[in-house]
């Protein structure tokens, strides 16, 4: 799109804008009221601090607010086109976004007048992304784990209590499960590994230097996380790997039973969907999940997830732009504020 066909007639179309802010850095989509695709996207590689005061909205909006502007210059003349809603999707907004929903109503009103606003958990931008507004279930997996599932009426969450309380199953919760039985392998005691501590060393260096190079670490969730394609690449020689590729399948899977919405005996069953790159580790996982699936969701049919957190974040300001948002709010994971759809 150029910037000659953002504005037709002499007037600028209206825009809607989608954010992802993730453990990796700071994600935006710029997009139309009448397109499901992106006009425009931005990155910026620095995650969003988090402080005692929780997210920290002044560098988020840091970050956001001069790519916004530059994509507003591609796509329109003068101040480019109006921007009538946004969504923010934040990993950690259902704990530590207080900030986030107390500053950035009125800071995004003052920089981009925006008509509407809605900050949401990235599980629920992530539901929305593989799922789109239907009801059912969607486990997000990457370096933790979490599971959402909704009758449209209210959202069910499971897990995503981070690496030290939960999140079982996700990539950290592999990484460490690995690393533990090439330790075990490393000073002979039941449950080791020869294959993993082989590649542990390959990885880390030699086994007894791992503690002092993980523990100082302040992003230890995504060094554990790190090792668990080697699990994966192991797991079909490897009983051990194997296993703990199996029981990670069980607690996904658990998560997902814990909060599917269960339909009716006459009604179609609802869907269970996946979202994240944990599950861009192949058959090795994906295979136990779908029996474990099949075990303990048997009325769910699984289905690929159709997008990520950024196309969900997009979605939804779309359908809050258009008067169209059927998913529940909630003070914690969707909160929505505005003054009515834009005409």
């Amino acid at each position: 799109m150029t910037a000659g066909s953002a504005a037709s007639g002499g007037r600028s179309r209206s825009f809607v804008l989608g954010v992802d802010s993730g453990g990796s850095g700071l994600r935006v989509a710029l997009g139309t009221l009448d397109t499901d695709e992106a006009v425009d996207t931005a990155v910026c590689d620095q995650p969003v601090r988090t402080g005692p005061a929780g997210i920290d909205a002044g560098h988020l909006l840091e970050q956001l607010l001069p790519a916004v502007r530059r994509m507003r210059e591609r796509h329109g003349a003068g101040n480019g086109p109006e921007i009538v809603s946004v969504a923010i999707g934040a990993a950690g907004m259902a704990t530590l976004g207080r900030q986030l929903r107390t500053e950035l109503p009125a800071a995004l009103e003052r920089e981009l007048g925006v008509r509407q606003l809605a900050l949401a958990a990235d599980a629920v931008t992530a539901y929305v992304g593989a799922m789109g507004q239907r009801p059912g279930a969607v486990v997000a997996g990457g370096t933790g784990l979490i599971a959402l599932g909704t009758d449209l009426r209210d959202w069910r969450r499971a897990d995503g209590w981070g690496h030290l309380l939960g999140d079982s199953g996700g990539g950290a919760w592999i990484g460490r499960a690995g690393l533990d039985a090439a330790m075990r392998a490393h000073d002979g005691r039941r449950g080791g590994s020869p294959a993993l501590l082989a590649r542990l060393e390959a990885v880390f260096g030699p086994a007894p230097e791992l503690p002092g190079l993980l523990y100082p670490r302040t992003d230890r969730p995504a060094v554990l996380a790190s090792f668990a394609p080697e699990v994966a690449a192991c797991a079909g020689q490897d009983p051990v790997a194997a296993d703990i590729l199996r029981e990670a399948a069980g607690h996904i899977a658990a998560a997902a039973a814990a909060v599917h919405p269960k339909a009716g005996l006459d009604d179609d069953p609802y869907e269970v969907a996946l979202a994240g790159g944990l599950f861009r580790m192949g058959e090795a996982l994906l295979g136990p999940l779908r029996e474990e699936l099949s075990r303990q969701v048997p009325q769910a049919p699984l289905v690929p997830g159709s997008g990520d957190p950024l196309n969900g974040a997009l979605s939804i300001a779309r359908a809050l732009a258009k008067g169209d948002l059927r998913l529940p709010h909630h003070p914690a994971l969707l909160c929505v504020l505005g003054d009515g759809p834009a005409q």
